[in-house]
């Protein structure tokens, strides 16, 4: 079939929305329309040529959601008609580490995925007959895409589809890294550094959990009154600090000394996460990384503040086993529990892509929404 989408032709250059050809699905795989789509950091970090894995030609895009069109043989856990969240994290339920029951990072088809093919090694994406790479196994800058069952998750058709798209990356990373990777525990205190979607998201996780205390850390004040809105007790600009002070100072001035039980950086700066690290409680508290750092670049951190009982984890897409728990995120969306649609910041169209780009990287906004319909 022939859809639109938008190619990466060249790293650092705009994405170029052209005709292109998608194959039907095949064993074990499904083809989704595509209602919404988020333009997520880790698509721009990819088009500038920063990613080291990141390849061209390909159809970028993955914090996707839409409703199923079609499915190839052996395809048992979504029909036509069903509405499903895109994942760049598939969940098996057979692997080793999906067994396991201690991480959501599945092995099935990670290989493949990394080199932009689909599990049998092959694409669904061509322009005048030559392959086009899939993108994190999803591709949704696209009006369709075609993804392996394992990489779907069946959602509530009550969700609207626009704001259900950020549950594909960004929010679930958020919520995740709080409820499932950190297990922030009622009464604790837990500090963000970060206030875009996914600090965001730690933060509504943190009030969901139980936390009283959020302190919420960013140099914007758009940002830092949303993360009021979501949950944060106490909001703190680090430039606004006295002189000599910084957002550790901060954080322990208000935990009587100690740092606080958690911590999350989302920002990708590793002197954040040092930070980050030096501002959690010692003797239990847990620092935890989800922000994505530039190539090359290390974590320093002095060992006293590990002896001394603070412990330092990753968090890869927050924890959440897509196909499991991705659905039961937007339950608690639906309840009332994350006000989902205050994050959805700007509406473009497909044409208008690279624009998404350009308003990400003047930090305005939360989340700008693609719209296919």
């Amino acid at each position: 079939m022939k859809m639109r989408a938008a190619v990466l032709e060249q790293f650092g250059e705009p994405l170029v929305v052209q005709e292109v050809d998608l194959a039907e699905p095949k064993q074990g795989e499904v083809l989704v329309k595509l209602h919404a789509c988020g333009v997520c950091h880790t698509d721009l970090y990819t088009a500038s040529g920063a990613d080291p894995t990141g390849y061209a030609p390909c159809v970028l895009g993955h914090e996707g959601a839409g409703v199923v069109e079609a499915v190839g043989p052996g395809v048992e856990s979504v029909v036509k008609g069903d509405h499903v969240v895109t994942l760049f994290a598939p969940e098996c339920g057979e692997c080793l580490h999906c067994r396991s029951g201690r991480t959501n990072r599945c092995l099935a088809i990670r290989d493949m995925q990394g080199d932009g093919y689909l599990p049998d090694g092959t694409t669904r994406l061509s322009r005048d007959g030559a392959e086009l790479r899939h993108f994190m196994g999803t591709s949704t800058f696209a009006e369709y895409t075609v993804m392996p069952e394992i990489a779907l998750a069946k959602i509530d058709k009550a969700a609207p589809l626009d704001g259900a798209s950020i549950f594909a990356c960004g929010l679930s990373t958020g919520l995740g890294a709080a409820i499932y990777t950190a297990d922030v525990q009622q009464g604790s205190s837990v500090a963000v550094f970060g206030c875009g979607l996914v600090g965001l998201g730690a933060i509504a996780g943190a009030r969901i959990a139980g936390a009283s205390r959020i302190f919420a850390v960013d140099l914007a004040a758009g940002r830092l009154e949303m993360a009021r809105h979501h949950g944060a007790t106490d909001l703190i600009d680090p430039s606004k600090l006295p002189e000599g002070e910084d957002a550790v100072t901060a954080i322990k001035a208000l935990t009587d000394g100690f740092g606080a039980d958690y911590t999350f950086e989302a920002t990708g700066n590793v002197g954040v996460m040092r930070q980050a690290v030096e501002s959690a409680r010692e003797a239990w508290g847990l620092a935890t990384m989800i922000g994505v750092a530039g190539k090359g670049e290390t974590l320093d951190i002095v060992p006293r503040f590990l002896i001394t009982g603070r412990r330092v984890t990753g968090s890869s897409f927050g924890g959440v086993r897509g196909r499991t728990q991705v659905p039961l995120l937007i339950d608690r969306w639906l309840r009332g529990d994350v006000d989902v649609q205050a994050l959805l910041s700007h509406r473009i169209t497909l044409d208008e892509v690279n624009t998404g780009f350009d308003l990400m990287h003047h930090q305005d906004g939360i989340r700008t929404i693609i719209g296919f319909d």
